[in-house]
């Protein structure tokens, strides 16, 4: 490193690009920096007054906040098989659209699920030509691919999603408690990671199952014991095999005195939460209004407050989206069949924004949740901060200016959005991946974006 930041021998790729702002968000906190970006890296975080380098570019965003691309590694992308719900093209145009330039892509809702090697290679061709973002592939555990386990964490992928319920599709079924302790053995064995969605089915069979269009029935059917219980199971098996694992979309605050018991206790054990159960309240979804329906379910706000406070003490690890898309007519006005799934890559940092900023927390705050500690989760290095040597990936913010969402001017593949009518804080102004502007003003530039194997 040379004495002014940039890397030495970069040919003439040496001093390509600074990025200037007044609040540059780092790991050392937010001041105002020059970042020197060369060969699509970070080649030094700068003084503000830092000297341009001959041939460089300056891009001066004032003061507009110039963060860490954010990093969602729960996005259900349902390419191929289901592309009418969702696609590598359209699914990665919003996430940049948001801020976000590294997604990892959920194995089930495609089809082929991704469950074998050659499973992951069809995701593969697909989504190569068509990613505007980095992407990367969780594997799925089922009750009959533990073979293939190991096999495809060799090929590259970031862990094994697995659920405890019906995940809704008859192609990825769930797993019983013998078959958690199968999987979560052999993925231990290799020091992998097992996510997982934690709802218990006994509990879920005995709730009351009503059909119809009122919230408070669809609320009562999906009860924080049955994710307290699962998480429970999870712990105990975790703990017994010194396994890795991830709950999923936490929605039950219940649940977090026994994750941060079982934090102190040594087991190996992250939480993530979502923005729609940060940001939006069970008292507040019209009847009928299954756009705000998932699995499990957005709570009442008092349980909100809690998950606020867990994400502050930090027993939950980090926020990520569960975008899980559909056409619009599987969201019918029956919360008993709609289809369960709340469309948000485009807008969560916004709505995490809005209400973080309500409640007194920070954009640091919000760079930890979403950016720095879902990289982590996933074990990517390169990603996730602004500090030498990461990738040189950025999304540029206008804190202070708000939007009103419209679904017209989403890029979801389908535009249905829990979020409509909102006023949020946070403009996206610009996404930049390895120094390259992938988006301004909603107008996009070709994919650039590279597949990613874990450790990359």
């Amino acid at each position: 490193m040379s004495d002014d930041g940039w890397s030495e021998g970069q040919g003439e790729g040496r001093g390509e690009l600074v990025l200037r702002s007044t609040r540059v968000i780092t790991p050392e906190g937010t001041r105002a920096a020059s970042v020197a970006v060369a060969a699509g890296k970070i080649a030094g975080v700068l003084p503000y007054d830092a000297e341009v380098p001959p041939g460089a570019r300056l891009e001066d965003f004032g003061d507009d906040v110039l963060l860490p691309g954010l990093v969602d590694t729960h996005v259900h992308v349902n390419d191929p098989g289901r592309t009418e719900w969702e696609g590598f093209w359209t699914a990665t145009r919003a996430a940049a659209a948001g801020g976000i330039t590294t997604l990892i892509d959920m194995p089930l809702n495609s089809l082929p699920p991704t469950t074998t090697v050659d499973h992951l290679r069809t995701k593969k061709d697909v989504a190569r030509s068509k990613a505007h973002i980095d992407v990367g592939f969780w594997g799925g555990a089922l009750p009959d691919n533990v073979k293939d386990l190991r096999p495809l964490h060799d090929a590259g992928v970031f862990g094994f999603k697995a659920f405890l319920s019906p995940s809704g599709v008859d192609e990825f079924p769930e797993l019983d408690q013998e078959q958690l302790a199968r999987s979560l053995a052999e993925i231990a064995g290799f020091d992998g990671l097992l996510i997982v969605h934690a709802e218990d089915p006994h509990q879920l069979a005995a709730a009351p199952q009503r059909s119809g269009g009122n919230y408070a029935d669809f609320l009562a059917s999906r009860p924080r014991d049955a994710e307290n219980t699962a998480i429970a199971q999870l712990i105990a098996q975790a703990g017994r095999l010194h396994a890795r694992v991830h709950v999923l979309h936490l929605s039950s605050s219940d649940a977090l005195p026994l994750i941060a018991a079982a934090k102190r206790e040594g087991v190996r054990l992250t939480v993530e939460s979502c923005p729609h159960y940060l940001t939006l309240t069970a008292e507040e979804v019209p009847d009928g209004a299954s756009e705000f329906k998932c699995c499990p379910p957005i709570r009442e706000a008092a349980n909100q407050d809690a998950l606020w406070q867990g994400l502050i003490d930090g027993t939950i690890d980090c926020i990520v989206s569960d975008h899980s898309p559909s056409t619009a007519d599987l969201k019918t006005a029956d919360f008993a069949t709609a289809w369960g799934g709340i469309s948000s890559l485009q807008l969560g940092l916004s709505a995490i924004w809005t209400e973080a900023r309500r409640r007194g927390r920070s954009l640091e705050d919000v760079v930890r949740w979403m950016s720095a500690r879902p990289a982590e989760l996933a074990g990517l290095s390169q990603k996730g901060a602004i500090e030498a040597g990461r990738d040189a990936d950025f999304a540029v913010l206008a804190p202070e200016e708000t939007f009103t969402v419209d679904p017209a001017a989403l890029h979801h593949r389908n535009r249905v959005t829990a979020y409509a009518g909102r006023t949020l804080h946070g403009v996206v102004k610009s996404t930049w991946l390895r120094g390259e502007r992938i988006v301004a003003d909603g107008e996009f530039g070709e994919p650039t974006g590279r597949l990613l194997e874990r450790n990359s």
